[in-house]
């Protein structure tokens, strides 16, 4: 397979003399960014533009690159568990998980229950929390402000649940290597199964407000098609793969935690619009809860860490990779040790790099208007793809 490589500036000054309108009209390039508003972090996209026709879109990153595979190269291991939280900071804990995975199953430490049940329901609470605030900025982005407060408000009630046992409200660095920083606060259990029950109605209000609103569905419904064979081409994974049609969940085709001791469903879209992406997430709120509401009750006993805290830690020497899901897809970790307390290289495989790519695909021949709808469908956390 031949992969053709273009600079920005070949491409921006491409002969002209070629288009695809009907009409005799002139192509143009429009900067939009480097900008924050619909994204999370700074990105910028360079638009072939024909008339208010999208022809092309070319991603240009890098502007938030802050090294951070280099770094982990000349620290600890449990010191590179802290940067993964800077990656996607909405899937902080998420993130803690993977590559303290990777470093327990290089170590062969086998972790207990108590440590397991805790770690799948702060990273559910978590999904509920990050699809919160894409909930918000997606309706923001689309004109509608309304849902930016309620969702804001809602994920506040989940941050108070993390600040009591963790400490912090973003970069959350609670999964070490060996099990957790610490215990779950006392008032973790009730806590959560007070917001459980506050949140299901909720949900249903997020549906009368915005879901069922006709101008949502026009803007959505059509827009942005992203066909499974894509989708699987360009390397998306989460819900932009799922709202595809194709049924893959890491939760489910490769269980870790305890998620093979829960029922869940995986919701799955059918044309992979814009329409579909946004149903997944909502749905996969609902299954969060369920989960969670099938753990909160029964957290066993046991202690929150199986190793000394503190203590250096030497992989052997060799390959490892780890992965799991996440908000936005499938993060992993790969690990190259030489024996040492510092790995030789480290890679970090992030699913809103991935996911961006989709863009290319699904913005050809829609309206201006209609890119800010998409690229808010694909719920981009940019710093984890500068990395």
């Amino acid at each position: 397979m031949e992969i053709a490589i273009s600079t920005l500036n070949e491409k921006i000054s491409k002969s002209q003399s070629e288009s695809i309108s009907d009409l005799a009209t002139q192509e143009y390039f429009v900067n939009m960014g480097p900008q924050h508003p619909s994204t999370h972090g700074v990105l910028r996209l360079v638009l072939k533009m024909d008339g208010e026709t999208v022809r092309e879109v070319i991603p240009v990153l890098g502007y938030v690159h802050r090294g951070i595979e280099k770094k982990s190269e000349f620290i600890g291991y449990r010191q590179q568990v802290h940067l993964t939280d800077r990656l996607d900071y909405l899937c902080a804990l998420m993130n803690n998980w993977t590559i303290s995975d990777a470093i327990e199953r290089a170590m062969k430490i086998e972790l207990n229950d108590r440590i397991l049940t805790v770690r799948t329901i702060i990273a559910e609470l978590q999904r509920i929390q990050s699809h919160q605030l894409w909930w918000g900025v997606f309706g923001m982005d689309l004109g509608a402000f309304t849902p930016f407060l309620y969702g804001f408000r809602d994920r506040e009630k989940i941050t108070a649940i993390f600040e009591d046992t963790i400490g912090a409200r973003l970069t959350m660095n609670y999964i070490q290597p060996g099990g957790l920083m610490y215990d779950i606060h006392p008032n973790f259990v009730r806590k959560t199964k007070e917001f459980l029950s506050y949140f299901k109605p909720i949900l249903d209000e997020y549906d009368e407000l915005f879901t069922g609103n006709i101008i949502v569905q026009q803007r959505l419904k059509g827009v942005g098609l992203l066909d499974a064979k894509t989708a699987i081409s360009v390397g998306a994974t989460g819900p932009i793969l799922r709202a595809s049609g194709v049924n893959h969940d890491l939760r489910k085709v490769n269980p870790y935690g305890v998620y093979s001791k829960v029922q869940f469903a995986v919701p799955l879209g059918t044309t992979g619009d814009c329409w579909d992406r946004y149903k997944v997430r909502m749905q996969e709120m609902r299954e969060s809860i369920k989960i969670i509401e099938q753990l909160i009750d029964n957290v066993p006993e046991g202690p929150s860490m199986v190793m000394k805290f503190g203590a250096k830690i030497r992989v052997p020497e060799g390959t490892y990779y780890s992965q799991m899901e996440t908000a936005r897809g499938i993060f992993g970790v790969m690990i190259v040790a030489d024996g040492t307390e510092k790995p030789y290289r480290l890679h970090f495989r992030t699913p809103n790099f991935n996911n961006l790519w989709s863009i290319i695909k699904m913005s050809k021949g829609w309206r201006l208007a209609d890119l800010v709808a998409i690229l808010s469908s694909i719920d981009i956390v940019v710093p984890d793809i500068d990395r």
